[in-house]
């Protein structure tokens, strides 16, 4: 039996008719929700998901600005720009594009940014929020990967979900947002022992260690829900996940594509948090 495809694609176009019907009613009352982008240097990855972020932002009726700084930008500069976005009323979500260059503290730049402004959701206090189940904005992302388990009909709540990969922006959100469908939640990483015994557990399994097909169907429990959030650029310039997906296909029960699959979720959960934020910051004043 072959896998069932979880098409991403579809989905996101999904959420952001949704997201469109709510910007206009809020626009009937005078609100436009506001993005501010930030970019700092030229790497070419970041200045293609900047692109996408304002096409997005154009096609769902959001007011976007883009800030291009220099690479040689100091680390004051940069955090007098965000303190200026912070106080900005048109300005609901502030993102800085990671990486950022060396010079600049990653940390110093994230605390910086209003928690009610963070739409990536890695502020410190949207990360407490998170952990103890609180109202937050998400990591987008993460917030992703749980919108395409639920939307495809899947029941998250009782199951063994086992995600490989505990990094601040995936692993770990991912888990505590598993835990807070009521999943049982496992993280495996780079030490663990016997990986591929436990991930044959999972009744949904979540990889993001950005390793180009790394995980094959030996860690694959037959009928398995597999999230594959890793994207890697082969040598010969073709995307692949961090799963072997031909590999897994007649294992697995559900598999997400790499290209289109959690990809298209990221930024559409962007939209979604910058959407909640304009709200949020809208009712505050009220």
């Amino acid at each position: 039996m072959t896998a069932q495809r979880i098409e991403g694609k579809a989905i996101s176009d999904a959420i952001r008719i949704e997201i469109g019907e709510e910007t206009a009613k809020l626009a009937a009352q005078g609100i436009v929700p506001g993005l501010a982008v930030v970019l700092v240097g030229e790497d070419p990855a970041s200045k293609v998901y900047v692109g996408s972020k304002e096409k997005a932002c154009q096609q769902l009726g959001f007011y976007s600005e883009v800030h291009k700084l220099a690479a040689e930008t100091s680390q004051e500069e940069l955090l007098a720009l965000i303190d200026r976005l912070n106080r900005q009323d048109t300005i609901h979500g502030i993102l800085v594009q990671l990486p950022l260059p060396k010079h600049i503290d990653e940390k110093s730049v994230i605390d910086a940014i209003s928690a009610a402004k963070d739409v990536d959701g890695f502020h410190p206090v949207s990360v407490g929020n998170l952990v103890i189940g609180d109202d937050s904005l998400l990591p987008c992302t993460p917030a992703g990967v749980i919108e395409l388990i639920k939307r495809t009909g899947i029941e998250i709540a009782g199951k063994h979900a086992v995600v490989i990969g505990r990094s601040n922006i995936v692993g770990k959100p991912v888990s505590m947002l598993l835990l807070r469908e009521h999943a049982t939640v496992t993280i495996c990483h780079s030490r663990t022992a016997n990986m591929a015994d436990l991930a044959k557990t999972a009744d949904i399994l979540v990889v993001a260690i950005g390793k180009a097909n790394a995980i094959g169907r030996e860690f694959v429990k037959p009928g398995a829900v597999v999230i594959d959030v890793g994207i890697n650029r082969l040598e010969n310039g073709k995307l692949a996940g961090d799963v072997n997906y031909e590999d897994v296909l007649d294992t697995a029960g559900y598999i997400t594509p790499v290209p289109g699959g959690v990809g298209p979720m990221t930024i559409t959960m962007l939209m979604q948090n910058t959407l909640k934020a304009a709200k949020q910051q809208q009712a505050a004043k009220e």
